[in-house]
């Protein structure tokens, strides 16, 4: 069979689908982790910051390697890591003495493999030919989307199916995907992102003002999207007293069908439409969308403001990665990797703000708070509290994009 770049597009999609089990399937677990092992939230909190921490570090040393190396050897390794930390996650926690110290172990080796996947499948993507590089991006991005969705279907599916009880074998079977594109991408043909000599080099990336910008917009646009993304879950069966089932599919599915959509509809559309307006415009009501979230008397009206937040957010991501590639567009791989890193860095920031706010306010008792935050326990309003603290993140992605309006059209 003869690969073509067709096939390369292929597994990028995948490789972003993998990256929707690393950071998606272990909070539908939550729960059950809380009750099986009596982990509390902060706890939970933490293995959510140190999935993106290790990211962080792995997009860190990436920049460094990525083109020493190479892009084959580095994203086949990625999902061999993603295989090999799926399947601990449903070993380890239950043959050591600490369950938590085995949820440590098999979360840093999958967020290793997910933090190679997040520096390289954008930069294989923009590589490949094609002249609608914001919409093939916006698209590329969806499947992580997609991949969320399936993720929580599926794995609803399987909790009515076999029980929560047999929880230990779902990683198992979703590390079948990574598995596969282990060997999709030994053989897909790869294009260099810049000609060899002509990359910008990190001295003059990181001297331009308008760079820093743009890292501090991904570190914002990670925040905006999992502060709620990590938490939707919880919320919606802490919330609403619903059941794990009717909990997961209100929160995290809504959430990722309306940020998939999104990307979705720009991957296809996006030649017509300025990227920066649809920034501007998508920030703001992404802030709205959580003001909705957390002062809403209607609990479902709550998780309706959830899912307008996966809506609006979803061009964020995307959307900072095209800008700057116009900016820079001789940046290269180390570029998307820094990117990467910054994107991680918000994902760990925002839900960890999230996990540690709520804690403090259930552990004050947050009688201060009825007058203004209408909640059914002091465990919804600390989280409603925590949320809303990530409200600041779409807000500096307003500021920041209009800002960028002389340099970035």
């Amino acid at each position: 069979m003869k690969f073509t770049y067709r096939h390369t597009l292929y597994a990028s999609w995948l490789g972003y689908i993998t990256q929707a089990i690393i950071n998606n399937l272990a909070p539908l677990l939550f729960v059950t982790f809380q009750k099986k092992f009596d982990i509390s939230l902060e706890a939970i909190g933490l293995l959510i910051s140190l999935n993106f921490g290790v990211q962080i570090t792995v997009d860190l040393i990436a920049a460094r390697l990525a083109d020493k190396i190479g892009w084959r050897k580095l994203i086949v390794s990625a999902h061999v890591f993603t295989v090999l930390g799926l399947f601990c996650l449903g070993i380890l926690p239950r043959i050591l003495p600490s369950p938590y110290m085995g949820l440590i172990i098999a979360v840093t080796i999958y967020a290793t493999g997910g933090g190679i996947i997040e520096v390289l499948i954008s930069p294989i993507v923009e590589s490949l030919p094609g002249e609608e590089k914001a919409s093939a991006m916006s698209l590329l991005h969806s499947f992580y989307c997609w991949g969320h969705v399936a993720v929580v279907i599926l794995s609803t599916l399987y909790f009515l199916a076999a029980g929560t009880s047999n929880w230990h074998y779902l990683p198992m079977l979703w590390a079948i995907i990574p598995f596969f594109n282990i060997f999709l991408f030994a053989k897909v043909p790869l294009r260099r992102l810049v000609e060899e000599g002509k990359q910008l080099p990190l001295r003059k990336l990181f001297s331009s003002g308008f760079f820093w910008l743009l890292i501090i917009l991904m570190i914002s646009a990670g925040a905006s999207e999992q502060a709620m993304s990590q938490w939707s879950s919880l919320f919606a069966e802490l919330g609403l007293g619903v059941s794990k089932t009717l909990g997961d599919l209100l929160g995290p599915m809504a959430f990722a069908v309306f940020m998939g959509l999104s990307r979705t509809l720009y991957g296809i559309f996006g030649s017509k439409i300025k990227l920066r307006k649809a920034l501007i415009i998508s920030s703001a009501c992404c802030a709205a969308s959580y003001f909705l979230v957390v002062f809403s008397k209607s609990p479902y009206l709550s998780l309706v403001g959830c899912a307008l937040v996966g809506l609006f957010v979803g061009l964020m991501w995307p959307g900072i990665f095209s800008l700057t590639a116009r900016v820079f567009p001789l940046g290269g791989t180390a570029m998307f990797a820094y990117l990467a890193l910054a994107g991680d860095l918000g994902c760990s920031v925002g839900p960890g703000i999230v996990g540690l706010v709520s804690n403090a306010v259930q552990r004050a008792g947050g009688s201060f708070l009825s007058g203004l935050i209408h909640s059914l326990s002091i465990t919804e309003a600390g989280l409603k509290v925590g949320i809303l603290t990530a409200v600041v993140f779409p807000l500096i992605l307003v500021v920041g994009v209009t800002v960028l309006k002389k340099k970035a059209s």
